[in-house]
């Protein structure tokens, strides 16, 4: 059960989130996560071809122009697409990755389309199609969405992430295919990817996680990621969550660790 926070202060709040993590535990958010929702702008990419993309923006509260922040993109679940530049938002925990003061970073969250998604998959749920096809017309958006960020906020082009969940966490892993030398790091969560291919992302650090008891997506297609990812000699973390479903972001994000494991990653550019 979350806890209430309503009586409580935003500030006094965070205080006691990053006391709770740094003690090594976890925090149930409740109310001020909805709080912090209103701190998302909400904004739309539009591309020189009339797509557009529904997205949220968050900016640190004292954002300079004259420093250089971290850039986060979080990829939501099929549950979340939709218009209303608000759905994106419903599994909130992964918030939890700009909440620290420490760690001023920017963060946008875009909404796929209602039955579009972000990569090639076929359903159920399985290996991602295999060679180089397209990108599908929402990841086409997102990609040029991270370009236009990156050129009109003060990102460092170094400590670029990208993390998703579900949906997400497949869209993941095709991003990372198509921009290896744009991310310093990535945290695909319950999502799978092409093992053939794992070879060409595996410079890229990565934090990969999944519940063992995910009724809807298999856990296999996180496991079978991990060993083709090492077998390439790739970075890579693996966090399973025995008897937990599909739900495994729930802990993934509020893991203590994870922050200071993301922020300290660098890009490395592939060879070649």
């Amino acid at each position: 059960m979350r806890r209430l926070l309503v009586k409580m202060p935003v500030v006094l709040t965070l205080v006691v989130v990053m006391v709770s993590l740094q003690a090594g535990g976890s925090f149930c958010f409740g109310q001020m996560y909805k709080d912090l929702h209103a701190k998302l702008e909400k904004k739309v990419y539009k591309d020189s071809e009339g797509g557009t993309l529904p997205y949220r923006l968050w900016k640190p509260a004292d954002y300079d122009p004259a420093k250089k922040y971290p850039l986060i993109l979080f990829l939501h679940g099929a549950g979340e697409r939709g218009e209303d530049n608000e759905a994106q938002l419903k599994n909130d925990e992964f918030l939890t990755l700009v909440l620290d003061p420490e760690h001023p970073a920017i963060l946008i969250a875009p909404q796929c389309p209602s039955k579009l998604w972000w990569s090639a998959i076929r359903r159920p749920w399985d290996q991602p199609e295999s060679g180089n096809p397209e990108p599908t017309p929402p990841m086409k958006l997102v990609m040029g969405l991270l370009d236009e960020v990156r050129k009109e906020l003060s990102v460092d082009p170094d400590r670029c992430y990208v993390t998703g969940l579900s949906m997400g966490g497949f869209g993941t892993f095709d991003l990372l295919l198509r921009r290896p030398n744009d991310f310093a790091a990535a945290v695909p969560i319950c999502g799978g990817g092409n093992v053939e291919r794992a070879a060409e992302i595996a410079h890229i650090p990565m934090w990969i996680f999944h519940g063992g008891a995910d009724p809807v997506v298999p856990v296999k297609l996180s496991r079978d990621m991990v060993e083709a990812l090492k077998k390439a000699g790739g970075e890579v973390r693996y966090t399973e969550y025995p008897g937990v479903g599909h739900n495994s972001w729930s802990k993934a994000y509020q893991e203590p660790e994870l922050r200071k494991w993301l922020f300290e990653q660098v890009r490395k550019k592939k060879d070649g």
